[in-house]
């Protein structure tokens, strides 16, 4: 318990800072602690293979990626007071919305429903594959498809104002 907590804890404060930090490489830093630590947590509901998969796919695959985005298109840190006091206020109104509906999901959800326990055959590799390539291949690929499209349009917004590669070695 005292593992799940310090790992909950840890999780919670590092999405924070992914969301209020201003400079966008400590926060895709912040991000892979988020992610290594909700693969701990796969690790502690006995679910190795999903743990594995955090850490391969999302923290070593995707972040590298998004790593990659943030340095291709040499993003600056954003100045101190940026943004209109009417984005604040909508911000700050949305997070109330937000943890008013989180609040009452809560509420209503005590004791509602009983957890089922995970078994073996709930977390085996055989029922993953079958669900991911069967029941889910068509968002499985939309995802690839889009991941594809960020990365086009990075590259097309970085070499927007620069030059071409050819055009440096002439």
């Amino acid at each position: 318990m005292a593992v799940f907590a310090l790992f909950a804890f840890l999780a919670v404060a590092s999405a924070m800072v992914v969301v209020t930090h201003r400079n966008p490489v400590y926060s895709v830093m912040s991000l892979v602690v988020t992610l290594i630590s909700l693969a701990v947590m796969f690790v502690l509901l006995g679910a190795p293979f999903l743990a594995a998969l955090q850490v391969l796919v999302y923290t070593g695959a995707i972040l590298v990626l998004f790593l990659f985005v943030i340095m291709l298109l040499n993003i600056e840190r954003e100045a101190p007071g940026g943004g209109h006091k009417l984005q604040k206020l909508g911000a700050a109104l949305a997070a109330l919305v937000f943890a008013g509906l989180l609040a009452t999901w809560f509420v209503a959800a005590q004791g509602a429903v009983e957890p089922v326990p995970l078994d073996a055959e709930a977390v085996a590799l055989v029922p993953l594959a079958r669900h991911l390539f069967s029941t889910y291949l068509l968002p499985f690929e939309i995802v690839g498809v889009l991941l594809l499209a960020a990365v086009i349009a990075a590259t097309a917004l970085a070499r927007r104002g620069g030059t071409s590669v050819g055009e440096d070695e002439a």
